[in-house]
């Protein structure tokens, strides 16, 4: 049975090992590393299945640990860290986070959401059983199956989260969607304080398809219910 490899880097050695004795009762095989640089350099040394990171970290800090990350690999991470400010929380979202705890933490909270975290993966790395469309509304075009979004011909950027709900959106336009609806489906977990982490999604998805220019033009805000798709 292949073993599930999870990534812990905090610079207290307390707290990792704290984190890497929990996660060992749950039968996965933590790797514990104290800087941000070593964290780079595991991941792309060996399979890790998930990374638990802290942010502020000596050498290279966790914001840019993730991003460096997401240039290869779609591993889920989740920010354990003692900045507790939305704006904080935001940035880690925006970065490429899948989920965000502050410390202090209760450990059995952490395995929690690492299980929440790894049954997605799961489920997004099965093999694929029925074909999707390719979405086309104007000059956007969304391929699900090579998870490639094109606007006017030029490749657009996404985080795996950005794909999952504009690909949800524009498979029911004028639909609307929810905050709750989007959490259940493109998280898969209970919906709770998942509201300002589907706007802060919905925000950076406008912003690269070009919104602050053309307002609307492919997501719209229904006040007071949620989002459609405006394509």
């Amino acid at each position: 049975m292949k073993r599930i490899t999870i990534l812990i880097a905090d610079d207290d050695a307390e707290i990792a090992e704290l984190i890497g004795l929990h996660l060992e009762k749950e039968g996965y095989h933590p790797i514990k590393v104290t800087s941000g640089t070593a964290a780079v350099q595991a991941v792309q040394s060996q399979h890790i299945d998930l990374a638990v990171l802290d942010i502020m970290m000596p050498g290279m800090d966790g914001y840019e640990v993730t991003r460096q990350i997401r240039e290869k690999h779609g591993l889920p991470i989740i920010f354990l860290s003692a900045k507790t400010s939305d704006l904080d929380k935001i940035t880690g979202l925006v970065i490429g986070a899948d989920d965000y705890m502050t410390k202090p933490f209760n450990p059995m909270e952490l395995v929690a959401r690492v299980n929440a975290q790894l049954r997605r993966s799961t489920q997004l790395n099965q093999p694929v059983t029925e074909h999707k469309a390719v979405l086309e509304s104007g000059g956007l075009i969304i391929d699900p199956d090579r998870r490639s979004v094109t606007l006017y011909g030029q490749s657009v950027e996404l985080t795996p989260k950005e794909f999952d709900i504009l690909y949800l959106l524009a498979s029911y336009p004028k639909k609307v969607f929810s905050a709750e609806h989007l959490f259940r489906q493109v998280w898969g977990e209970a919906y709770y304080e998942g509201g300002n982490t589907v706007m802060v999604h919905i925000r950076t998805l406008r912003k690269k398809l070009g919104e602050e220019q053309t307002k609307n033009m492919w997501i719209k805000t229904i006040w007071g219910v949620g989002y459609t798709f405006n394509g």
